[in-house]
């Protein structure tokens, strides 16, 4: 399920502060920084964005 468009404006990375990218249509849907730095992939549960370094997935 995607976000809504505003919502996705004013999310940040929490770790870097850098936009996120949505790969919530995906079949592990979750919230990307878009940072060449940082990276990390936020899950989303239930359409609501977990935005919690520990719980983000590491870029491969």
């Amino acid at each position: 399920m995607p976000l809504e468009a505003g919502l996705l404006d004013i999310l940040a990375c929490p770790a870097c502060r850098a936009p996120l990218g949505d790969r919530t249509a995906e079949e592990t849907p979750e919230l990307v920084c878009t940072s060449d730095d940082c990276g990390l992939a936020y899950p989303v549960r239930d359409g609501i964005p977990v935005l919690l370094v520990d719980e983000a997935r590491r870029p491969a």
